[in-house]
């Protein structure tokens, strides 16, 4: 028997009164895949990242994760997935290692396993000292790397990341890509969503275009290039977008 994919999504749509942010969008991501969602603002995004995370409840389709859908049983969902939003935050006033630890104790069983997860987030953060320091010294760019620390270090089956490498300079950038390839080598699914079309075509191994609210395009980066004879993403991007 087949494995279940990490994540189905069928037919979903999403309606704020009147409305319609996603209408009836299908796609699905496979175990240990990287799956690029991209479109402009307004496109349907952060709804559809919200729904698969359990925020968001959908107004009519069906999503699953690893099996589990959902609605009907979120709570399982929430023990396999990890989701960085494109505005999350960390407590100001503690340290990156005390938020790191604060986090780490909401997901492990004992202490044994708490302090294992801050080691990890803490290698992942790559902080160095500035990691004793208060959150609220740290820039956009430090924040968002101690954030990707606390969603990578629960070995999530599905990590769920929105613009992971906001505010980061292009070292840090290309240094966080290359871990986030290396957590999907080793078996994590991931969804990601940027605006950073260099990112998407680097780490994606497959994309899907959403544009008001519809999938228009959906591939490998190479088919995607290829019907649209564009020498990069961001050239379709931009045709699809406009």
């Amino acid at each position: 028997m087949s494995s279940p994919l990490a994540c189905s999504v069928k037919d979903l749509s999403r309606s704020y009164g009147r409305v319609l942010a996603v209408d009836r969008i299908t796609f699905s991501i496979r175990p240990a895949e990287v799956f690029g969602l991209i479109g402009p603002n307004g496109s349907g995004k952060t709804t559809t990242l919200r729904i698969i995370a359990t925020l968001l409840l959908p107004s009519s389709g069906e999503v699953s994760v690893f099996g589990e859908d959902v609605t009907a049983h979120p709570a399982e969902v929430r023990r396999t997935i990890s989701y960085l939003p494109e505005d999350a935050g960390a407590y100001k006033n503690l340290s990156g290692q005390d938020y790191l630890r604060f986090m780490a104790s909401l997901y492990a069983a004992d202490k044994s396993a708490r302090d294992a997860m801050v080691e990890r987030a803490e290698e992942l953060a790559d902080l160095g000292a500035r990691i004793k320091d208060k959150v609220k010294t740290y820039s956009k760019g430090m924040t968002r790397k101690l954030l990707l620390g606390r969603a990578l270090a629960t070995c999530p089956r599905l990590a769920i990341l929105d613009e992971p490498t906001s505010g980061m300079d292009v070292v840090n950038s290309m240094a966080l890509r290359r871990r986030i390839r290396e957590f999907a080598d080793k078996g994590t699914s991931v969804l990601l969503s940027s605006h950073n079309m260099l990112e998407v075509e680097f780490l994606s191994d497959r994309v899907a275009m959403l544009a008001k609210g519809r999938i228009v395009e959906s591939g490998t980066v190479a088919e995607i290039k290829e019907r649209h004879q564009a020498r990069n993403l961001e050239e379709v991007f931009s045709r699809i977008a406009g």
